[in-house]
């Protein structure tokens, strides 16, 4: 839930090169007993546009991420994927910049820089050495307030876009039966239509649309920016006071979107597609980090999924040798209650029936079972571990910090460890019994047909991918 050219091909996970770049900005984060929220300093400017920043000096670099509160959830019903289209349409110049000239600055200072889309936000971010981070500045800024859409580029990219949505989600039986059962979960909320958009609306709004939802939705009351690495406050500060500070405020849009009614009974659908083996994935209603259910429930996940060692991977892959993966994910960062995902990819001849059984009973082992003290610790341990080795890089902590910014406030990432260490085998048994019920999910089972003679397969995807690029 970004280009490396704004292209399909450029919507893949990062670039080895941008990987080996990433390697570059490791550096020692927190110290024991010690929150982020210590490194960080905030400052709203006059116009509204917050500014975060977080200083580590271990190396030369600064990642600087400009996010935009607006994603899908922000649409209306026939204006589907107007967020990522306009993320596409921001790298298509000013009248300072040329089309596809803003990348090649970025790189040319031997930075490098990306974009996506999510359900909840569009962020855009460059990667470069500390004494280059002027640039960003200017380009971020003038392309905040002078982006110039042309019809040409419109037409053009608006192609991209439906050939990006026919590869990722048309093409791929797997990610399109997700967007169907997301679909049916949400019947209220805007988290019903998929980021990229629906076909039909993809070719029915307009340069004008989308102009009006760049006034809308890009002026400093609806950003903020978060910095982080060799950088000095004292110094950077002034300078994006220099660069954005004269924009208009804007009006703040807005942004409670309400909440889906309370689910009252199973729903299922299927799905026909060519494929080689069939799938299946369940969606719970549940809360998100605003409620200590949803660490309640980061715990309930790694419980299931956190790696080979988990409950649904010994039972349903070693054990019962029923599928060739299994998964489990927990929305916690959405803005609004999301779903909490089970999914499996069967093997050959294994009946989905006999998934669903196994992935019941380990579902009612939860329920009625508390976790031992032993298993609990082993779990707590792994999040722990993965919450602050996850933030190595300056890169992925201003990132974390930013999702937390989105979600809620970005003071909150000091709340996850505490949480997560908060949770008891009492708390697990009765979340379970709460939200891990049939009545309040949606299954989608996808039933393979034959590809057609001659053709490939259709590739799996994961479905932990909730970002377009």
């Amino acid at each position: 839930m970004a280009p490396e050219d704004r292209r399909v091909n450029s919507k893949a996970p990062f670039s080895i090169g941008f990987c080996l770049y990433i390697i570059f900005m490791v550096f020692p984060l927190l110290s024991p007993g010690e929150g982020i929220g210590e490194h960080v300093h905030e400052k709203v400017l006059p116009n509204g546009l917050k500014v975060i920043l977080i200083e580590n000096h271990r190396a030369p670099l600064v990642s600087f991420q400009m996010w935009y509160r607006v994603g899908s959830r922000n649409e209306e019903w026939g204006e589907t994927g107007l967020s990522h289209m306009l993320e596409h349409m921001m790298f298509k110049g000013t009248h300072k910049v040329s089309p596809e000239e803003f990348s090649r600055i970025i790189q040319e200072h031997g930075g490098n820089d990306n974009a996506f889309t999510s359900r909840d936000s569009t962020a855009y971010f460059e990667n470069l050495s500390a004494d280059n981070v002027h640039i960003p500045i200017e380009l971020e800024s003038d392309r905040m307030q002078n982006l110039v859409l042309r019809e040409g580029d419109f037409s053009t990219e608006r192609m991209v876009v439906m050939e990006e949505r026919r590869l990722r989600t048309e093409d791929n039986p797997q990610e399109y039966l997700v967007e169907q059962m997301d679909a049916t979960a949400f019947q209220i909320h805007p988290y019903h239509w998929p980021i990229v958009g629906w076909m039909e609306d993809i070719r029915r709004f307009t340069l004008e649309d989308l102009r009006a939802y760049y006034k809308t939705y890009y002026n400093p009351v609806n950003a903020f920016i978060v910095a982080a690495g060799d950088l000095r406050k004292e110094e950077l500060l002034p300078a994006i006071e220099r660069a954005f500070g004269s924009i208009p405020k804007g009006k703040a849009p807005e942004q409670d979107k309400g909440s889906e009614e309370p689910q009252k009974g199973e729903r299922r659908i299927f799905v026909k597609r060519e494929a080689q083996l069939s799938f299946i994935v369940r969606g719970y209603h549940i809360p998100n980090l605003l409620n200590h259910d949803g660490y309640v429930l980061e715990v309930i996940e790694a419980i299931l999924s956190g790696g080979k060692s988990s409950r649904l991977h010994k039972k349903l892959v070693y054990e019962k040798e029923l599928v060739l993966s299994v998964d489990a994910e927990n929305s916690l960062l959405s803005r609004d209650p999301g779903l909490f995902y089970l999914s499996a990819e069967l093997l050959p001849g294994k009946e989905v029936a006999e998934v669903e059984k196994a992935l019941d009973e380990e579902i009612e082992r939860l329920q009625k079972e508390e976790v031992s003290e032993r298993e609990l610790e082993k779990v707590k341990n792994q999040l722990e571990a993965s919450f602050v080795y996850g933030q190595d890089s300056m890169f992925f902590q201003a990132m974390l910090i930013a999702q937390h910014e989105i979600a809620s406030d970005w003071r909150a990432i000091d709340n996850y460890l505490p949480s997560i260490r908060k949770v008891t085998p009492q708390d697990i048994v009765r979340v379970a019994k709460q939200y891990l019920i049939p009545d309040n999910r949606t299954i989608g089972i996808l039933e393979p047909l034959a590809p057609e003679k001659g053709l490939p397969a259709p590739q799996a995807s994961s479905i932990r991918e909730r970002m377009v690029r």
